[in-house]
């Protein structure tokens, strides 16, 4: 590979990380439900990509997607196995006062509720506007199995917002 061949590799790989970064980071946090762990899991996952950039042909934003949601369920597994450790005082949110914090809190919280296959798919559906075809094709899923997991995801979604959805137009009125 010449040196120009390789700064025109570098210069690609710097743009999608420039332009998609956010969005991925985004993906990450609602996979994961914590910012810090968001921040790794993206970094792996462009870590991988950068190695692996040449072979990377056309569809670099499929594969980041395709990547966060298999590394977000290696770490679900992992802490299935091994009980999370408490962080005592640290481990509560902070209290805001501002009712749309509130809100997305509980909005993760719920996701974070949903096993793993229902998050990564209602995430990928709903809150990066993905078509199912290309949510089953992150998911190595058939289109049937990505709608009946969304369907089911949504469902435990509503029942577990009903409370605040109540509360924030009892607010309003």
């Amino acid at each position: 590979m010449t040196d120009g061949e390789r700064q025109t590799m570098r210069d690609g790989f710097d743009d999608f990380v420039r332009s998609r970064s956010t969005g991925l980071l985004r993906i990450a946090y609602l996979l994961t439900g914590d910012r810090h762990s968001a921040e790794d899991l993206v970094q792996e996952v462009l870590e991988q990509m950068y190695v692996k950039w040449r072979r990377i042909h056309g569809m670099p934003e499929a594969y980041a997607r395709r990547a966060l949601v298999n590394r977000a369920a290696n770490r679900w597994r992992r802490r299935g196995r091994r009980p999370e450790a408490p962080l005592g005082s640290h481990d509560v949110a902070a209290p805001d006062h501002s009712e749309h914090v509130v809100v997305r809190d509980t909005v993760v919280e719920a996701l974070r509720a949903l096993p793993a296959r229902q998050r990564a798919a209602v995430v990928l559906r709903y809150l990066e506007d993905l078509p199912v075809a290309e949510v089953a094709r992150a998911l190595d899923c058939s289109e049937g199995n990505v709608k009946s997991s969304v369907s089911r995801g949504l469902t435990r979604l509503r029942s577990a917002l009903e409370p605040v959805t109540t509360t924030t137009e009892r607010g309003r009125a």
